[in-house]
C-alpha cells in the first residue's frame, strides 16, 4: 500500500506536467495557421510558389505540395498557388487582392479555399478570360480533387503565362547581381537610362497632347448638351428622381473637366471618359423620366461615336477590310445601317488625315477604355489598328496595362513591371476582384462550388 501511494505521488505531478506540455504543443502547432494567415502564405509563395495551410495537409499532402512546387520551378513561370481552409483566417473579402499585394509579383494566382477553386491574373501575365477557362476546366474535370485540379491548372496555365518564375530569378541572382553592379557604375549606362526616360516622357507628353484635343471636344459636346437641356430643378414638374439625374450629369461634367485639367499622362484620360459616359447615361435617364418613357437599359455608349450617348441595340457591322461583328449602336446609327447607309463615325486627326478612332493608333486605348471598359474592346476592334494593339501583351484593359515603360498607347497599372517582375501593390485591382468569388468562379452555372458558395457573387461567365 505504501508503494502504491509513493507511485501515485510521483506520477501525479508528472502526468499533469505532461498534459500541460501536450496542450501547449497542440496550441503551438495550431496557432500559426490562424495567427499568421496570408503573411505565411505570401512568404512561401515568393520562395517556392506554393503554400499549403497546415490545416489542409490531410487533403493536400506535403508530398503533393512538393511535387507541385517542383512542377512550378521546372515550368519557370510566375504562377502562384495557395491551398487554404474556409476559415476566418482567410476571409473571402479582398482575399485575392491582399495576397497579390503581399506577394507583389506580376503573375497568375490560384487559390483553393475550402471546396472552391478560383484563379485570377495580372493581364500582363495571362488574360483574365484564359485564366478563367483554364481554371474552370481543371476544376470541373477533377471534382473536389485538389491535387488533380491544381496539377491540371498549372500545366495549362504554364503554356500561356508570360514571364519567368521567382525561382528562376533566385537561381541566377548571384551571377547577375555582380555583373549589373559593375555595369551600373558605368557612366554610359547612366546616360542611356536618362535618355530612355527622357524619350518616354516626351512620348507620354505627345500622346497626352494628342488625346487632349479629342477629350476636350468630348467635354465641350457634353457641356453643350447640358446647355440645351432646358431643365430647371425647381420647375413644378421636376421630381426628386429627375433632380438626382440632373445632379449626376452636372457632377460628371465637372469631374471630367477637373480630371482632364489635372492629367499628367495618357493613363489619366480613362477616368475622364468614364465620367462622360456616366454623365450621358444620366441625361438619357432624365430625358426618359421627363417624357414618361421606360428608363433606358444600362448599356455602353454607341461604338461609332461615344458622344451619341448610350447604345440602344447591337448591330452587325464590319470595318473596312474586316470581318463582321456585333457592336453596340445608338438608335440613329442602327437605323442608318439597317437602310444600307454608313454610321456616323467619330474621326480624329492623325498624320494621315482624319481617321476613325479605331484606326488612329494605340494612343487612343485609354480614351476608348474609359468609354467601353477593357473587357469588350479587343473583340469589338479585331482587324483594326487599335484592336491589334489591344491584343498584344503591351495593351490590356479593364484594367489597362501599358508597355513596360508605362506608356506607349495603353496605360500601366503595374508601375512598368512585366510578367514575373515585382510590382508590389502597384497593380490593377480589377484584375483580382474585390472578394474571393467575385469576377471569376464557377458553381456549375457560373460559380465554382465544391459544396458551399461564399463571397461576392458569380465566379465568372462560363457558357455565356
Amino acid at each position: 500500500m505504501r508503494t502504491v501511494l509513493r507511485r501515485s505521488r510521483a506520477t501525479g505531478p508528472a502526468a499533469a506536467l505532461a498534459a500541460l506540455l501536450g496542450l501547449l504543443m497542440v496550441l503551438g502547432l495550431s496557432a500559426p495557421a490562424s495567427a499568421s494567415g496570408l503573411n505565411d502564405a505570401a512568404d512561401s509563395m515568393k520562395k517556392v510558389q506554393v503554400y499549403v495551410d497546415p490545416s489542409m495537409s490531410s487533403r493536400f499532402s506535403a508530398d503533393q505540395a512538393d511535387r507541385l512546387a517542383k512542377k512550378l520551378k521546372d515550368a519557370d513561370k510566375p504562377i502562384f498557388i495557395a491551398v487554404l481552409p474556409a476559415s476566418d483566417a482567410y476571409p473571402t473579402k479582398n482575399l485575392f487582392g491582399d495576397l497579390r499585394t503581399k506577394v507583389g509579383i506580376v503573375g497568375v494566382y490560384g487559390i483553393w479555399r475550402g471546396d472552391q477553386f478560383q484563379a485570377n491574373s495580372d493581364a500582363k501575365a495571362l488574360s483574365k478570360a484564359a485564366t478563367d477557362r483554364i481554371a474552370g476546366a481543371a476544376f470541373r474535370s477533377n471534382p473536389k480533387d485538389i491535387d488533380a485540379t491544381l496539377t491540371e491548372f498549372v500545366d495549362g496555365a504554364a503554356k500561356q503565362t508570360k514571364g519567368e518564375g521567382p525561382q528562376h530569378s533566385t537561381s541566377i541572382a548571384w551571377v547577375l547581381i555582380p555583373v549589373l553592379l559593375i555595369v551600373l557604375l558605368g557612366v554610359g549606362v547612366l546616360l542611356l537610362f536618362r535618355r530612355a526616360r527622357k524619350r518616354k516622357e516626351e512620348r507620354a507628353r505627345a500622346e497626352l497632347a494628342q488625346l487632349r484635343t479629342v477629350v476636350d471636344e468630348d467635354i465641350t459636346a457634353f457641356g453643350e448638351e447640358l446647355d440645351r437641356l432646358d431643365f430647371s430643378p425647381g420647375a413644378p414638374g421636376a421630381d426628386d428622381a429627375q433632380r438626382a439625374d440632373y445632379t449626376s450629369a452636372l457632377d460628371s461634367y465637372d469631374l471630367a473637366k477637373r480630371t482632364m485639367d489635372e492629367a499628367k499622362g495618357p493613363e489619366d484620360v480613362r477616368p475622364v471618359t468614364e465620367a462622360l459616359e456616366q454623365g450621358r447615361f444620366a441625361l438619357a435617364t432624365l430625358a426618359a423620366r421627363r417624357e414618361g418613357r421606360p428608363l433606358p437599359e444600362r448599356r455602353v455608349p454607341c461604338f461609332f461615336d461615344p458622344r451619341h450617348g448610350p447604345s440602344t441595340t447591337d448591330v452587325t457591322w464590319a470595318p473596312e477590310g474586316g470581318a463582321p461583328r456585333s457592336v453596340p449602336a445608338c438608335a440613329d446609327d442602327a437605323a442608318r445601317i439597317s437602310h444600307g447607309q454608313d454610321p456616323a463615325v467619330r474621326t480624329v486627326e492623325t498624320e494621315h488625315g482624319h481617321q476613325p478612332y479605331w484606326n488612329a493608333g494605340p494612343a487612343y486605348s485609354p480614351w476608348a477604355g474609359g468609354y467601353f471598359g477593357g473587357g469588350m474592346l479587343p473583340g469589338l476592334l479585331v482587324g483594326t489598328m487599335l484592336g491589334s494593339a489591344l491584343s498584344t501583351p503591351g495593351y490590356a484593359y479593364a484594367g489597362g496595362h501599358g508597355d513596360g515603360g508605362g506608356y506607349g498607347g495603353g496605360y500601366d497599372d503595374n508601375g512598368g513591371a512585366d510578367a514575373g517582375e515585382y510590382s508590389g501593390a502597384d497593380f490593377d485591382p480589377s484584375d483580382f476582384g474585390n472578394d474571393f468569388g467575385d469576377g471569376g468562379g464557377f458553381d456549375g452555372g457560373g460559380g465554382f462550388d465544391g459544396g458551399g458558395d461564399f463571397g461576392g457573387g458569380d465566379f465568372g461567365s462560363f457558357g455565356d
